[in-house]
């Protein structure tokens, strides 16, 4: 944590941890949370899947969260006389709490069930799932941000990172934003979330294989650094700086997507030096706005870190972001229809080098 970011720790209503992240050391957190809650859910269940060898969490308690409520009622808005959200200040700058409605958590454990086949082992779901929010600011998105915020907000995303994968049984840390209605997303106001999985996850499993059959083929080589150096220079390159490159991969399976790696091989976010935390903003809000500036409205996507597992195969990793939307065309949406839903084989109507270059010559 730099010099320059405040970090004060606090707790809820019902025992959840708050976090904020100011950028002024004169930022005075003393406000108290009024509201009567009941304790927060147990974990969830975990069930295995003998068929794809893959852990499914079963979180029952998560059909009652909070649905698109209107904006006088967002619950990530500064709390204020006559509404009391999630956050018990009258502004912040990042703002980090545990999920009042994880899918993961470390607070007690579930009965399991009795009545499950002997080869799909069951157990609790533990972990932790906190909520980020970017900005007090309910309307506006993460490509409205300053370079200053997003820099905060990389050093919330460290910090977190280097918490939760310190916890027991924490095996993943994955932080992710979720964007737009037709993602599936519940709250408007700008904010991501952060996963502590209790399990490595499968696309992670099948990534670190990949590099690790990768390096025995070719002499110890790093499979991402490979498709690094492949990208650089290359047509589909959208936005670079002298520590990141944002590109739209050969074999991109959405029809925009785009990958941002760091020049240097890092396993995690709290690995990242001052400089790599600060030149991250410039080249991802570049990114995001270019993305809404292709059909001129905002884009719905999915943004998430593909870190190091906590405890194996941290060598083999390399940090860096994967970003997709499921919009084609204006007024046009691609769903995981047949092959990709039912058998993962994606079919993507837009060439990535035509996607690059759509990105690269809108003007923002």
């Amino acid at each position: 944590m730099t010099g320059e970011i405040k970090r004060t720790v606090t707790t809820l209503a019902d025992g959840r941890e708050l976090i904020y992240f100011d950028e002024t050391d004169d930022a005075c957190r003393t406000g108290s949370d009024d509201r009567v809650l009941p304790p927060p859910p147990a974990a969830s269940e975990l069930r295995h899947d003998p068929l794809l060898d893959e852990w499914v969490a079963i979180a029952a308690h998560r059909q009652t969260r909070t649905h698109l409520p209107p904006a006088a009622e967002c619950p990530l808005c500064p709390s204020r006389s006559g509404h009391l959200g999630e956050i018990p200040a009258p502004d912040y700058d990042v703002a980090v709490f545990e999920n009042r409605f994880p899918s993961f958590s470390h607070r007690g454990a579930r009965v399991p069930p009795t009545m499950l086949p002997e080869f799909v082992p069951s157990r609790p779901g533990t972990g932790r799932c906190e909520v980020v929010c970017f900005t007090s600011s309910h309307d506006t998105s993460f490509a409205g941000l300053t370079s200053q915020r997003v820099r905060t907000v990389m050093e919330a995303w460290a910090d977190r990172t280097a918490e939760l994968s310190g916890l027991p049984g924490v095996e993943q840390v994955f932080c992710f934003e979720n964007r737009g209605e037709e993602i599936g997303v519940t709250l408007h106001h700008p904010h991501g979330q952060i996963y502590g999985y209790p399990f490595v996850t499968p696309r992670t499993r099948r990534m670190l294989a990949s590099a690790r059959s990768y390096a025995e083929s070719n002499d110890g080589a790093d499979l991402f650094a490979a498709v690094l150096a492949a990208e650089q220079s290359g047509e589909r390159v959208v936005a670079a700086n002298a520590h990141w490159t944002a590109f739209v991969p050969a074999f991109a399976r959405w029809p925009f997507e785009v990958h941002l790696y760091p020049h240097r091989k890092v396993a995690d976010l709290a690995a990242l030096s001052d400089a790599e935390r600060a030149a991250f903003g410039p080249v991802y809000l570049d990114v995001l706005r270019r993305l809404d500036g292709l059909f001129g409205v905002p884009m719905p996507y999915v943004s998430g870190w593909q870190q190091a597992p906590v405890r194996i195969d941290r060598h083999l990793a390399y940090l860096h972001l994967q970003l997709f939307t499921p919009r084609r065309a204006p007024g046009r949406l691609k769903y995981l229809a047949g092959s990709e839903a039912a058998m993962g084989v994606f079919i993507n109507d837009v060439r990535p080098e035509d996607a690059a270059r759509m990105l690269r010559e809108v003007s923002v």
